[in-house]
């Protein structure tokens, strides 16, 4: 074993560690050599979903301790940030394993350096843990999710005063003052007049600022039929009742989901982009002839549906063809009720549908592009007070609507999507047909996402030297189409390939690379923030004549995503 690396462990058999800790280093030491590495060769980083890992005893892992440095690190920031204001924060868990007990932890930190904690007394949804720091007036607030991943993750997400995630400079200065402590400097020593738990009376609050802000008065409701999972996490706790009151009786829930559970045991995992995860949902859509079929994420921030095709047939909708729908529905309600006046916005990602660029064209608002990260669209609504915000989305599955919550929101979206899909069957049409529709007004866009795993540090250098090739071997010609511009979000230049001319990008910087070719063809390539994987990301378009050349052109398009993946050695 590396010497660091074994001193980094021998570290945590020092008393500054309890006596369970320091056997489970001393039992990793003596029997799983391999693992004792992976759990020590490193910190655990924050990453595009804040701090995320598997959970264990080590430095690269999640536990008490490191979350006790990150609750430690954050006091002392605040305190130097507000230094003559009572400091309160908020704090939220979901329904994975030690969720509950690392929240009382973090909250037992938070006390010790006397800051009024708001503890929620249950799960709860992500998003409401958003709204809470703003509804709380609150300075930052926690939640303790490993969001989609596997059983083993936990993870720790920060929010600021606005209700978003923490961006730059801000993240920045807390990890420095973070990476600034000794694990000794933790205070575990709670102060319980400081520590304030909260439930249902402010479930309430929530309740009805979803209801106001995706709740359009449709006709039809009691016609409509829906399947609803959980995928055995918390939306089970609200999304039924927004529905039940906004007005939908016919909501039918899959019980054997419904319970929340950190093993995750009907599916191979609880994340709505895979389609296994809503195959339970899917059947019984099918025995009860049902309009829809709506899926959450453990943490209920991102959503998956299933809506009829043409033929009749439950299908699921991916991530940028919902945000493409949802958005263009709040774009027609605020022409309605003449709201648009050119100083709005929507939001995207830099990896999401060119077709959210074209929508905002054809409403005259503006569209604004931010990293991959929800974090970065609650950035745009605080950095641009004098512009109104619509509603944005990104293709992970993720939509916002409104600014009463300032991160992607499973629970309000899956409300939305019921308003849509009902006023459109109500109109003798279908959510699906509006979308094809859209298509044949904007361009038929298809886009596809292909995540290869690669664990541990072989895994973690494999990406490196992926990402290292695509930037000093780039590719001239995809697809036969000659690569016309590239973009490379690391060192912030966008290069015109046929000119040689370089422009500067103004996002932040990140570790993202984009290829264009002169048909339209993009293609992103990105290492994950939160999961030990490389993600590949492919959009390409054509025009729709006519809704009846739907499906012809879409086979072509999705032949010619299969010729560029063959090409570039992805399968």
């Amino acid at each position: 074993m590396d010497k660091e690396i074994l001193t980094r462990a021998n570290e945590w058999l020092s008393p500054t560690f309890d006596h369970e800790t320091q056997i489970a280093v001393k039992e990793l030491l003596d029997q799983k050599p391999e693992e004792a590495v992976e759990s020590f060769y490193k910190d655990l980083e924050f990453g595009t979903g804040g701090m995320r890992g598997v959970m264990g005893v080590g430095t690269n892992r999640i536990n008490k301790y490191t979350l006790g440095k990150n609750t430690q690190g954050l006091s002392n920031y605040l305190k130097n940030v507000y230094p003559d204001e009572a400091l309160k924060v908020a704090i939220a868990y979901d329904c994975r394993h030690n969720s509950d007990t690392l929240a009382r932890v973090v909250a037992d930190v938070f006390s010790a350096n006397g800051v009024q904690v708001f503890l929620f007394s249950e799960l709860r949804p992500t998003p409401e843990l958003s709204f809470a720091v703003k509804y709380l007036d609150c300075h930052c607030g926690i939640v303790l999710t490993a969001s989609h991943n596997p059983p083993e993750y936990n993870g720790y997400k920060v929010y600021w005063t606005d209700g978003g995630q923490i961006v730059p400079p801000q993240d920045a200065e807390i990890i420095n003052e973070i990476n600034s402590l000794k694990f000794s400097d933790i205070r575990f020593e709670s102060d319980a007049s400081l520590i304030q738990t909260i439930g249902e009376e402010f479930d309430e609050a929530f309740i009805e600022a979803s209801i106001a802000n995706a709740s359009f008065n449709v006709k039809g409701k009691d016609q409509f039929k829906i399947v609803f999972t959980s995928l055995h996490g918390t939306s089970i706790t609200i999304l039924p009742e927004v529905l039940k009151r906004a007005g939908y009786g016919n909501v039918h829930i899959v019980e054997a989901q419904a319970k929340p559970d950190g093993n995750f045991p009907t599916v191979k995992s609880p994340n709505p982009e895979e389609p296994e995860a809503l195959e339970m949902a899917l059947k019984i859509a099918e025995e009860t002839n049902a309009d829809m079929v709506i899926g959450t994420d453990p943490d209920s921030d991102r959503l998956g549906i299933a809506v009829r095709d043409l033929d009749n047939k439950m299908i699921l909708l991916n991530g940028n063809q919902t945000m493409v729908v949802m958005t263009h529905f709040l774009l027609e309600q605020w022409k309605k009720e003449g709201k648009i006046d050119g100083n709005e916005f929507i939001g995207s990602t830099i990896v999401s549908t060119p077709m959210m660029e074209r929508l905002a064209e054809a409403y005259n608002v503006e569209c604004k592009i931010g990293l991959t990260g929800f974090k970065w669209i609650a950035k745009m609504i605080k950095d641009h007070p004098e512009q109104d915000f619509i509603g944005g989305g990104e293709e992970s599955f993720g939509f916002m609507t409104g600014d009463f919550v300032r991160d992607k929101d499973a629970v309000t979206a899956s409300l939305l999507a019921c308003e849509i899909a009902t006023q459109a069957k109500a109109s003798g049409s279908s959510l699906y047909k509006q979308l094809i529709e859209l298509y044949v007004k904007h361009g038929l866009y298809k886009e596809r996402l292909i995540s290869l795993v690669r664990k541990g540090i072989s895994g973690a250098e494999e990406i490196k030297q992926t990402m290292i090739d695509l930037r000093q071997r780039p590719l001239e010609t995809i697809d036969g189409a000659k690569v016309v511009k590239i973009e490379d979000y690391q060192s912030s230049v966008s290069k015109n390939m046929i000119t040689g001319i370089e422009e500067a990008l103004t996002v932040p910087k990140s570790n993202v690379l984009i290829y264009y070719t002169e048909d339209g063809t993009k293609i992103a390539a990105r290492p994950s923030g939160t999961e030990p994987k490389i993600k590949f990301y492919f959009s390409v378009h054509q025009k729709l004549a006519s809704t009846t050349k739907f499906s012809e052109v879409e086979s072509v398009l999705e032949a010619k995503i299969d010729r560029i993946v063959k090409e570039l050695n992805l399968v």
